[in-house]
């Protein structure tokens, strides 16, 4: 038996990859001016990928059907090599670094919001409405 429905999983999902990107940014500007190093982003696909084979159990029942894409074992961060780079060789471009952190931080607290309210929800009907 599922005891909290499937969108909560999904939100848990949403608040890791959220984690995932905050971390990846600030490692990108914590290496602002670090020599020849490459600014990493994460690939939402690639996220978006996983997380669909994790939760999709599936077999081919014919020979013509398409097999499903298991996404194991690749990370979804990459390396950025299609950036301007510095004298240095560093790729890292604040700004955009700057910007992304504060919509990934916006994104989380959405999530973060949405979840409460959920759990709220669940509270009120394990309490009896009161």
């Amino acid at each position: 038996m599922n005891l909290f429905p499937s969108s909560i999983q999904r939100m848990e999902q949403a608040l890791s990859t959220a984690t995932l990107k905050q971390r990846v940014h600030a490692d990108n500007i914590a290496n602002v001016d670090t020599a020849n190093y490459k600014s990493k982003q994460v690939n939402f696909q690639q996220v978006m990928e996983q997380a669909s084979a994790s939760r999709v159990k599936s077999y081919r029942t014919d020979a013509r059907h398409l097999e499903f894409q298991s996404g194991q074992g690749a990370s979804p961060v990459t390396v950025n090599h299609n950036t301007v780079m510095t004298p240095n060789g560093n790729n890292v471009d604040m700004d955009f670094e700057m910007a992304e952190l504060a919509k990934n931080q916006l994104w989380y607290n959405a999530v973060t919001e949405r979840i409460n309210g959920k759990f709220s929800s669940l509270s009120s009907v394990i309490n009896g409405g009161r």
